[in-house]
């Protein structure tokens, strides 16, 4: 039953057929049902035992846990307007991320170089990109926002970037709901200073780590959302075939 819990862990792994889920969530339904009519008779039997019945039917509901790429939505005003997880905070010098066995945010590690993260750091639910992880996004905003927490933004522009060798470009979005950058459509609409501390973070935050990071020319807001649609046609054919098999 544990391993229909770990659904989702990596594109790459088996995944649980509709059936498997169905009857883990009958399982669940029924072990709380059960717990629920023995609480009636426990109530002159050992408190203790009473006690553990609760905190088994608590753990039975909570295992079936919403996962934040999987579970939440991306929005109905995609690719235009998008939910984003965040995994790093403004300000910060800690690379958090996604754990995608757990769907919890986990410490990666802590920055090498002298520098913090410039804006709000994470991901948006339901895509997926060609390295098996879904597609990040910087959030331009007045605000820090815990690791965790979700949002509405809109994507103004793309940072093309090859990390490694490998292509992992950013999406550059704005806070929907930040009226101090919500009227942000482009990333023309920025100071030129603002994108030259969003290209030299990146270009520098991992020297000390003797890793090669490249930084190429922005691309404006449609190329952007073009980045997203594609992301998340990618994921509804992975998760297509998921299901097939």
């Amino acid at each position: 039953m544990w391993n229909l819990l770990h659904m989702f862990q990596h594109p790459l792994e088996p995944r649980p057929s509709l059936a498997d889920l169905f009857s883990f969530r009958v399982l669940i339904s029924s072990s709380s049902r059960n717990m629920s009519e023995g609480d009636e008779t426990a109530s002159t039997e050992n408190p203790a035992a009473q006690l553990n019945e609760r905190i088994l039917s608590s753990m039975s509901r909570r295992s079936v846990a919403a996962h934040p790429w999987h579970d939440l939505e991306i929005g109905p005003g995609a690719p235009g307007v998008f939910n984003v997880v965040v995994e790093i905070t403004k300000g910060s010098k800690v690379k958090y991320e996604l754990d995608k066995k757990t769907g919890l945010i986990k410490v990666d590690r802590i920055l090498y170089s002298s520098v913090v993260y410039p804006h709000n750091y994470g991901f948006i639910p339901r895509t997926l990109c060609e390295d098996s992880d879904p597609l990040d996004v910087l959030v331009l905003m007045q605000e820090p926002i815990l690791p965790g927490c979700f949002l509405r933004a809109r994507a103004i522009g793309l940072m093309p970037m090859i990390d490694q060798g490998e292509k992992d470009d950013k999406i550059i979005a704005v806070c929907a709901d930040d009226p101090e950058y919500r009227h942000f459509n482009d990333l023309n609409e920025l100071s030129p200073h603002r994108l030259n501390e969003i290209r030299c973070f990146f270009e520098d935050y991992k020297k000390n780590e003797n890793k090669e990071v490249a930084v190429d020319e922005f691309l404006p807001a449609n190329t952007a959302r073009e980045a997203i649609q594609h992301s998340m046609d990618l994921y509804a054919q992975y998760i297509l075939h998921t299901l097939r098999r």
